[in-house]
């Protein structure tokens, strides 16, 4: 049975995070520790207490309609949008209200939007939120399928991100590299766990993981 220990915020008392050390294989890279957000997604207090960390980044000069969920992160996201609302973020929708929805994916793994949905996306100014950033790879997919049926990214936010910049555009992030500095990603092919003969652990992804 795999063990997670807690890893608080140096910023923000209410806010953890859950990692578990292993070797882990998810849809982009080989990684040693896997992020536990299950409870920060899906409980009422831990999601708001990170919704609030999370829109302290944002001025009420930024523009927000729509928050694109990723990594199941549609509770935060509702916070979040209460939080920008209550801070007077704008948004331009008729209703003045802040669409928060999460993409479709296809076969083979293209994020798409369905005609009754694509509303939220088009002519939009959208808000990425993902759980957990490690190579960016997802991001830029979201951020290239958000430009392709006409809308806009005016900002990027995940929980953990090993990395700082995506597209160019900067990462708002509560926990970085920085707060665990023996997080290790590897590409699939050039895994140094692998190398070592050290089995995997689990598969995991947004979601969650299962053991091998």
């Amino acid at each position: 049975m795999l063990k997670y220990t807690k890893l608080y915020s140096k910023r923000y008392q209410d806010v953890f995070l859950k990692v578990v050390p292993g070797h882990f294989v998810t849809p982009n890279a080989h990684i040693n520790y896997y992020i536990d957000m299950t409870t920060m997604k899906a409980r009422q207090n831990e999601a708001a207490n990170a919704a609030q960390a999370l829109s302290e980044a944002y001025a009420s000069t930024t523009v927000v309609d729509t928050i694109l969920c990723l990594d199941g992160t549609q509770v935060i996201g509702a916070y979040l949008a209460n939080e920008l609302t209550r801070a007077g973020i704008m948004s331009r929708n008729a209703h003045q209200t802040i669409y928060i929805t999460t993409p479709e994916y296809d076969l083979s793994g293209q994020m798409i939007f369905r005609d009754s949905t694509q509303i939220m996306v088009r002519d939009k100014n959208v808000l990425l939120l993902m759980a957990s950033i490690t190579t960016g790879k997802t991001a830029a997919r979201a951020i290239d399928s958000v430009r392709y049926y006409g809308g806009r990214i005016t900002g990027i936010s995940s929980i953990f991100s090993v990395v700082s910049k995506i597209c160019g555009m900067p990462v708002n992030a509560l926990f970085t590299k920085a707060d665990l500095p023996e997080y290790k990603s590897y590409p699939a092919d050039a895994c140094a766990m692998c190398q070592e003969g050290r089995k995997v652990d689990a598969i995991a992804n947004g979601f969650g993981y299962s053991q091998v």
